[in-house]
Parts: C-alpha cells; structure tokens; sequence
C-alpha cells in the first residue's frame, strides 16, 4: 500500500505541476488531460517501484520427507509416522529427499544411503515456497538449514527409546604376516538408549578367534575396546568380522563390520629402528595399510632392549640381525651403522632413514628430480607440505629424487637419493615427514607416494603383483570404491568382482590411471563382500552397510523458521505485460487531448 501511496503522490504532483494553474476556458478537457497524466506518471512509478498488485498471500507450502536408511532403524515406526506427517501436511508438492531430492511417489519406500536435505531446500527457496521438512535430524548437512526459506517448519520425529549397539569403526593392518600377534581396535557406539552388558567377538574367515566383554552404554556413547590375537591361515586374503552382541539389540544390521585382510607367509619388509620416532611409526603404518605390504618392525627402547613393534614384547638383539639380514627389503631408521655396514648387515635391497640434525631452520620439500621415483611423486603438490628438518650432510647417490629448501626460497638440498650398485640403496636423510600424514588430505598422499615409490624401486616392482587393490580395508554402502594402482606399468585394469552368499553373477569394471595417479575410484556396490579378480592375483572387497544405519544424535531440532517475506509470495506489477500497454495508452491519450485544445 505504501509504494502505491508514493506513485499516487507523484502523479498528482506531475499533474498540478502541468495543469493546476490554467484556468477551464476549454471546458473540461484540461482535467481529462491531468487525470491521463495522473494515470501514466503513477503507473510509471509504481513498475519502478515494483508495486503489489493484489493482497500479500502466503505462497502454498511444500513438503519434503526424510527417505533415508536412518528411517527404518531398529524398525519401521518411525516411517510410518513420517507418511502420515507428509499426507496430514496437505501439501501443494510432496518430496521425499537423501540420496538426491525428488517427487514423492505415491507410495514412498525408505532406502536411501544418505541423507541430504540441501537440494530440497534449494528447490523450495528458488521456487519462492515454505517447505515443511519431515526428518529423524540424522541429515548429513545440518548447516543446510539456515537456508529454509521464511514460513518453513521442522518437525523431528522422535526415535522410540531401545538399546542398539553398533560397531563403528575397527583400526586393524592391511597386510599381516601369518601367525604375527596383531593389534586391533574396535569402536562400538550405543543409540539413544542405554545398553546392558553385552559382548564383541572377533571371526577370521568365520572363525572365533577372539571375545570380550562389553560394559553398559550411555546413550549416545562411545567405547573403544583393544584386541591382540593371532592371524593364522594359510597366506592370501582373508575376512576378519567384528560382531557386537547386546541383548535386546532392535538393529541388527550395525552389528557387524567386516574388513579384508591379507596374510603373508613372511614379512616383505623388516624395519628396525634405533631412535624410535613418528617417523618410524608412521611409515610402519603406511606400508602394512596404505601399502598393504606384511612388514616386521622392531624398536631398541633402551641399550641392549629391543621391541617387536606392536605387541612390544622383548626380542633378542641377535633376532633383529637375523630378521635384518634375510629380509627381502630392509629398512634401518636412526644410526644407521648399528648392526655395521648396511650392506653388510643385509643382504638385500635397504632404505636408510637418518633423521635430520641442522638446526639451521625449517626447510620445505619443493620439487621431484628426474630419478625412478618421479613417476610416483608426479602428482604431489609441494606447495602444501609441512616443513622438515634435514641431515648436516648432503646423501650421496648416482639418482636424486625429492628436493628442499630453506624458508622456501634458499639454496636446494637433496633429501632422498639412491643407488643400484652394488644392489639397491635409497637414503632419506630427512625427519618429520610424518607431519604430511598427521595433516591428512594430499599431505597424507604425499607421503604415502613417497613410500610406495621408495618401495617399488627396492623391490623391482612391488612383492605384491596385483595389478590393482581396494585402497581400504572397507567401505560403507553408498561410498565410491577407491582402488589403489599396484604397478606403475599398469594404466589400465579390468577388475571382476564375485559376491560371495549371493546371487550367482560376476560384474566387471575398467580402472583408468592417468599420468602420476596411483588411486582412482569407481561406482557404489551394494553392501556384501566380493572376490576381486585382477592380473596378478587376487583381493577381498568388504562393503558394509551404509553410515545411516549408525545411531548418532540429531543434528537439527524442530521448529519454525522466521525471517523476511518470501520471494514470490506476492503478485507485482512488473509481472503484468498489459500494464505496459495501459501506460503507453494513457500518455498517448493525453497527447491528443492537448492538440485538440491547442495545448503543445
């Protein structure tokens, strides 16, 4: 009303300005000429002004139900009670949103592996409508919320109160030598209810090979509970299963988590370290995860006192020699020169780790050489590591691979170099590499590709002669498949994947390695766990059920959403095309009134 008020003013003002003064001696037509100027000039101002043209109304209001997993979870009430929300709703348009957002069906069904309510949002903000969001609160993207647009509402549903357990993550190594005593974590997450006392096993290959009691869960609580068992069987892939069990669990589907694990008859790689460090410890967990390659490790703690790396039980010095000396690729970190010559106390292939000692200031990785580990390092970018302390002394080598320099602009410096005779040499006179994993991201990259190459050169090629592995120990359904490239000399690989207690089929898929690209991913699979066939060998893919299946607390509360007007909520004057026509007939008419009485 405001806005037609002020286009109201103008016209009288532009019509008292050209006709208030003149006298009526041709009768009534000079008042016929200011209405037409009254009439255009308001007209004019009110599309200026993007005046109302009918009563401000609420636009009709949408609806989005929640059709994720998360739903479903212990049973099918909380659904139920969502399709009743949606159809009470009287909604003009019904969605149904978690993968992606659509239509509703007639009869919607719950089974998505995410949850995602920004493309509904979006859709109903750029539409000029409230939407009515019909949730459990488990959405993946909360912040989302804040743009509901004004007028919206949130209902959150409430979970009825029952006791679920579910395992939620298990830290175990990729590759183990068959027999070794190995570490492994398990994380078990209770829902909104509390839990009794219950148990988590362990099952190789569907074998018990481990149990312990569960205490009581708060709700919503985490505990994490430490196993040491022995990996036995015969060598190849094999299927370790961690089960929690609660009485009265009303989810059975998050009690289980499977992981692939591959058991070596002997170790590829032993390391031994007499300064332990991060260093030491970080690269002991690429090579037997990332890596994937059955790695002995032992630590000296104390003079004449040696560690076996993970159960940390005391190993006999003369042991270290001898593990040290039969070890297909060996690995010494801190004083290189313990056991004597290196070339003496091996006698294979070695990588020397000296950690740096200048203290002359921070200094920054910044470029790979032309050597054998360029194809791997190709795909690093230098720019975003963190920085190292070097060796005083400058590794000597016939190749030199990566490159420092001090605060990033002094002179270069190599860090890693190598050799091939007598037999195959790499020094890495360089610590805090372990920085790059502790950053995550391609930092965590970084180092994993300094690694793999360092090994794949010692080894002539990885031990490991598949062409292509899953580059986790497993996934969740919905999640993309990472495939982690096996030798550099395979660009393309065709992989079979064969369920296993499932319908007789075999789907195959072509994995693509571009230039310096050693991990690349492929679709979703369907939760199971699949023999995987490539050139070389063959794996095990673990695929669990999808993260909505996991109790977590609602990130979002119900509520109405209050703000400014929507967009579209009212009709204006821009969006009438005949008012255009109005203007253009009343300024005309005007025109002619005037030439009539001889006014120009």
């Amino acid at each position: 009303m405001v806005l037609w008020l002020v286009a109201i003013g103008v016209g009288v003002a532009f019509a008292l300005v050209q006709y208030g003064w003149r006298r009526p001696p041709f009768g009534r037509a000079p008042l016929v000429a200011a209405t037409l100027r009254l009439m255009g000039v308001s007209l004019i101002v009110a599309v200026l002004l993007n005046a109302p043209v009918a009563p401000e109304r609420p636009p009709a209001l949408w609806a989005a139900l929640d059709a994720s997993q998360s739903m479903t979870r212990g049973d099918s009430s909380l659904w139920r009670a969502g399709l009743d929300s949606l159809r009470s709703a009287h909604a003009d348009s019904q969605f149904v949103f978690g993968d992606s957002a659509r239509a509703a069906p007639k009869a919607p069904v719950s089974g998505d592996l995410g949850s995602t309510v920004r493309p509904v949002i979006d859709r109903a903000a750029s539409s000029g409508h409230g939407l009515l969001v019909i949730t459990d609160g488990e959405v993946d993207d909360p912040d989302a919320m804040s743009s509901l647009p004004a007028g919206s509402r949130v209902v959150v549903l409430a979970r009825r109160p029952a006791a679920d357990a579910a395992v939620t993550a298990v830290d175990a190594p990729e590759a183990v030598v068959a027999g070794d005593s190995t570490a492994i974590r398990v994380a078990v997450s209770a829902g909104g209810s509390s839990t009794g006392p219950g148990s988590v096993g362990l099952l190789l290959d569907g074998r018990a090979i481990g149990n312990q009691r569960l205490d009581p869960l708060a709700p919503f609580s985490s505990r994490t509970i430490d196993f040491r068992v022995p990996i036995d069987g015969p060598p190849g892939p094999g299927l370790l299963q961690v089960v929690a069990s609660v009485p009265g669990d009303v989810e059975t589907r998050n009690d289980t988590l499977s992981v692939a694990i591959d058991r070596s008859a002997s170790a590829s790689a032993v390391f031994a370290s007499t300064s332990p460090d991060p260093d030491a410890r970080y690269a002991i967990a690429v090579l037997r995860g990332a890596l994937a390659i059955p790695t002995r490790g032992f630590f000296r703690v104390a003079p004449n006192a040696w560690r076996l790396d993970g159960a940390l039980t005391p190993v006999p010095e003369q042991e270290v020699r001898h593990a040290l000396h039969d070890a297909p690729i060996a690995v010494l970190q801190g004083d290189t020169s313990f056991f004597g010559p290196p070339l003496s106390a091996t006698t294979g292939p070695v990588a020397l780790l000296a950690p740096g000692r200048d203290t002359s200031g921070e200094w920054y990785a910044a470029e790979a050489d032309d050597s054998p580990l360029a194809a791997t390092l190709a795909g690093i970018q230098w720019d975003s590591l963190a920085p190292l302390s070097v060796s005083g002394r400058e590794p000597a080598g016939t190749w030199r691979a990566v490159e420092v320099r001090q605060a990033r602009s002094g002179s270069p410096r190599t860090i890693i170099v190598g050799s091939e005779s007598p037999r195959r040499v790499v020094v890495v006179a360089a610590s805090g590499l372990w920085r790059w994993t502790v950053r995550g991201g391609v930092s965590a990259d970084a180092f994993t590709a300094i690694w793999g190459g360092i090994f794949d050169w010692l080894a002539a090629e990885r031990a490991d002669r598949r062409s292509a592995v899953p580059d986790a120990s497993s996934f969740r359904a919905g999640q993309p498949i990472r495939w982690r490239r096996g030798s550099a000399t395979d660009t393309v690989v065709t992989v079979t994947l064969r369920r296993r207690n499932g319908p007789s089929r075999v789907d195959s898929l072509t994995l693509r390695f571009g230039p310096g690209t050693n991990v690349v991913e492929s679709p979703p699979v369907g939760p199971g766990v699949y023999d995987v066939s490539v050139k070389g060998g063959v794996s095990l893919l673990a695929v669990n059920g999808a993260s909505e299946l996991l109790p977590r607390v609602p990130a979002i509360q119900s509520g109405a959403v209050r703000g400014g007007q929507l967009a579209g909520s009212d009709a204006r004057i821009r969006t009438l095309p005949w008012i255009y026509i109005v203007i253009v007939v009343a300024l005309c008419a005007e025109w002619l009134v005037r030439r009539q009485v001889g006014l120009r």
